[in-house]
């Protein structure tokens, strides 16, 4: 294929693979109603947050999905008594040079009434988005982010690496790679600084490392699960260091909060930091949960998430392709439905790194031009946004 595509230029000067309409609710009572706006709709997708009480870090969230570079437009439902409020999020999207509108079910007069009325509000916002500018693509234009979930053997020796060897790529070609799941890098903390760009990459790598086991001591979760141990993994140091096999070799260029984007036109390596700050409440367990990884690495504006499975997993998620990818055959041949790509052999020796990771580029390439992911098909379009304390100021 051609090394480049046609793309969607944003004001704000990134550029976007996908062109969604994005209905987001700002409480779990106006969830239903968003669904049914967004139901029969080809390029409506529907994110929100469940909570009533307010949370600055689900609403940076919020926003920075709402502003990714694969949305167009967005209509902000919300009830009108939660804390989130709907016209703040679509002032902001509205600020972006997206088309963007809102209203409150409260004002409107009920469920019935409500979907009618977003629906109105979606046809008016796909007419707006239709005239969007495009522009020529190319691989270092992109950002791509990496998750790994239901991790075997494998993962550590055939997916993950494969992964970073096409990062490594991708960083030589001026394109941005961003890698989380801090919680499974227990053990690494001196591999870290090792790898860190410069000396205030390397303190921010340690400042973020140094909550890992704090963290998971408060809550009593490590990032290891039964189905690990089945897969042939057998401590959270092994699974940590298959895990960080997915960053590749080159250095990093500094870390992210959730929320945050890599600084415009930087190319490299980026840590996503997705662990609550230990200075505020401890709402909750962090992400073991693949869903919320997937979208904190959405949220930092990354238009691909390579997600690496050894086990096997359906899971996708909104605004982004997921584009999953294994080193065990077994499980590709049960899955192969749900998995896009199969780099079992590296494991059998018929395959170098070399190739593989130039077959994970070029597939990259097309689904950036527009080939669907197997989540992509199915409509498998999950994500997680829970209640969260880290320290950023709201974008």
């Amino acid at each position: 294929m051609s090394d480049t595509w046609q793309g969607w230029q944003r004001d704000d000067g990134r550029m976007g693979i996908r062109n969604h309409l994005l209905v987001v609710y700002t409480v779990q009572c106006s969830q239903m109603v968003a669904q049914q706006i967004a139901a029969g709709e080809p390029n409506a997708q529907v994110i929100g947050f469940h909570g009533c009480t307010d949370n600055d870090y689900a609403v940076r969230l919020l926003l920075a999905l709402a502003r990714h570079p694969n949305v167009g437009g967005v209509l902000a439902v919300g009830l009108g008594c939660e804390y989130v409020r709907p016209d703040l999020i679509a002032q902001r999207v509205g600020e972006s040079g997206r088309a963007a509108a809102w209203f409150r079910i409260q004002d409107i007069g009920g469920t019935a009434d409500s979907i009618a009325h977003g629906k109105m509000w979606l046809a008016d916002l796909s007419r707006q988005m239709a005239g969007q500018p495009r522009g020529e693509m190319t691989v270092g234009d992109l950002c791509i982010g990496a998750e790994c979930g239901g991790s075997d053997w494998t993962s550590g020796v055939a997916g993950n690496p494969a992964v970073g060897a096409m990062f490594d790529r991708l960083i030589d070609a001026g394109g941005a790679a961003v890698v989380e799941e801090t919680l499974e890098m227990v053990g690494l903390a001196d591999v870290l600084r090792q790898r860190a760009a410069t000396p205030e990459a390397a303190d921010a790598l340690t400042q973020a490392y140094e909550k890992i086991e704090p963290y998971c001591r408060a809550t009593g979760q490590w990032s290891v699960s039964p189905g690990n141990f089945a897969g042939g993994l057998t401590t959270i140091e092994e699974k940590s260091l298959g895990a960080f096999c997915k960053s590749g070799s080159k250095p990093f260029q500094g870390v992210l909060k959730v929320g945050q984007s890599p600084p415009a036109g930087a190319a490299g390596l980026w840590l996503l930091d997705s662990v609550p700050d230990l200075d505020g409440p401890l709402h909750g367990l962090s992400n073991p949960n693949d869903t919320e990884g997937i979208i904190d690495l959405i949220a930092a504006g990354c238009h691909i998430v390579c997600f690496v499975t050894g086990r096997g997993s359906l899971i996708g998620g909104p605004i982004a392709p997921v584009f999953k990818i294994t080193g065990n055959s077994d499980t590709f041949r049960r899955l192969a439905g749900d998995i896009d790509h199969d780099a079992s052999a590296l494991l059998s020796g018929q395959k170098q790194m070399t190739a593989v990771a130039g077959e994970l580029i070029a597939q990259v390439q097309r689904i950036a031009a527009g080939e669907p992911t197997c989540a992509e098909r199915l409509g498998h379009h999950e994500y997680l946004i829970p209640y969260k304390h880290q320290n950023v100021t709201r974008c």
